[in-house]
């Protein structure tokens, strides 16, 4: 099972979260960024339903996948 850390970081003249390489938008305040991320974490675990998805990858090769909505990442809020 896949692993994600929301990270609270200054950000554009602000803060934000940063999952992996991606920012979340800029927050105006550290409670705020940190706020949104823990919101954004609760979401990412529940689940959903079962689909088909589509998606490119870095050297442009696009994959046709069944993506199970009970699988779930763990995340965590790190401030």
């Amino acid at each position: 099972m896949a692993k994600l850390t929301y990270k609270i970081v200054e950000h554009d003249g602000g803060w934000a979260y940063k999952v992996g390489s991606t920012f979340s938008g800029t927050f105006p305040s550290h409670q705020d960024a940190l706020r949104a991320a823990e919101i954004a974490s609760a979401e990412q675990q529940v689940a959903g339903a079962t689909d088909g998805i589509q998606y490119e990858d870095a050297e442009g090769k696009w994959h046709d996948e069944l993506a199970d909505g009970r699988d779930r990442p763990q995340t965590e809020v790190s401030d």
